[in-house]
């Protein structure tokens, strides 16, 4: 028997000002979803039951941008993707441009377990829920003032923001202050804040697995698709380690940032932390990310290359963590 552990984010990216209240809502989001978590996995929960458990969480908190809370699109509305992995098999699991889907993380795992296919997305994904008969709402259960009002001063300052972390009575001043504007995919935008949730778990045997939701970019196009559902770039697990990424989706996608921790583990021999620390390092080029991780021995990592990230940490030895702030 081996020993648990779990990570959990809530995004990478977060603005220097953000009001301490908002960080402090954001540590008792995290701790809360670390203790539920703690609570399953004493219990003896496998690895892809907790990380979908804990992502539903998240998904059904509008604190974070994913399920109620996402982001809205140009159209003013919520277009969700998630993914899910388990290391078991490496069986997979994920959608996108969901819109009616309360819960995205439990569409993909469906998706993973009911379905011959590996990615299901748009009208197909909505199609394939109501056959599953997963709980549906409308697409206004998912919008909140925080997003109207920030998709407002997206399309004011006719540019695409990291989601919502930047909070509105301080945008203004926050998009005067860049000196230049951040590039995304060779593209100016005006706001630096991305977003994601996501939760990585080794469970007591040893397997591993990892979930991301989001809810993507505010004022994004149409049918964008970013790297939270696609596996090996926002998602990864097998038989060595579990990984979910947050951050600039474009950037995270070229570097199959996911995939990249458990490759350098297995070919070059690094350790879980070593491994994290490389790929921030060398595989973000210009890009601004983070991501967390465990291995199939218990332990915990994170890294990030951007202003701040929302994190938690729990193991069965004992250590609990949750931080925003580089340590």
């Amino acid at each position: 028997m081996g020993r648990w552990a779990i990570a959990v984010h809530g995004g990478a990216g977060v603005d220097p000002n953000l009001p301490i209240k908002r960080q402090d809502e954001a540590k008792k989001l995290l701790t809360r979803c670390l203790n539920l978590g703690i609570s399953k996995l004493s219990s003896s929960a496998t690895a892809i039951d907790v990380v979908e458990i804990i992502v539903r969480e998240l998904e059904s908190d509008p604190f974070f941008n994913s399920g109620r809370g996402s982001a809205l699109t140009a159209n003013g509305t919520v277009e969700m993707e998630a993914s899910i992995m388990d290391g078991k098999g490496r069986r997979c699991g994920a959608v996108s441009g969901v819109t009616s889907v309360k819960n995205p993380v439990s569409l993909a795992r469906l998706v993973m377990e009911k379905s011959p296919h590996s990615y299901l997305a748009f009208s197909g994904a909505e199609e394939f829920a109501k056959l599953q008969g997963v709980e549906m709402v409308d697409n206004s259960y998912f919008i909140t003032e925080d997003n109207v009002g920030m998709l407002k001063l997206a399309k004011e300052a006719n540019s695409i923001l990291f989601d919502y972390r930047i909070p509105l009575t301080g945008v203004e001043s926050c998009v005067a202050e860049l000196k230049s504007p951040v590039i995304m995919n060779g593209l100016p935008i005006s706001v630096y804040a991305p977003e994601t949730v996501g939760c990585v778990v080794v469970d007591s045997h040893g397997n591993c697995a990892a979930a991301t939701s989001t809810g993507g970019l505010i004022n994004k196009m149409t049918g964008r698709i970013g790297d939270s559902p696609l596996i090996g770039a926002g998602t990864y697990a097998c038989d060595i380690c579990a990984v979910s990424c947050t951050g600039e989706g474009e950037a995270i996608i070229k570097g199959t940032l996911a995939r990249d921790v458990a490759a350098v583990m297995e070919y070059k021999g690094l350790g879980l932390q070593a491994a994290v620390d490389f790929v921030i390092k060398n595989r973000l080029d210009e890009g601004k990310a983070g991501l967390i991780a465990v291995s199939s021995n218990g332990e915990v990592a994170c890294g990030f290359n951007s202003v701040g990230m929302f994190r938690g940490f729990a193991t069965e030895k004992g250590f609990m963590e949750v931080g925003i702030w580089e340590s």
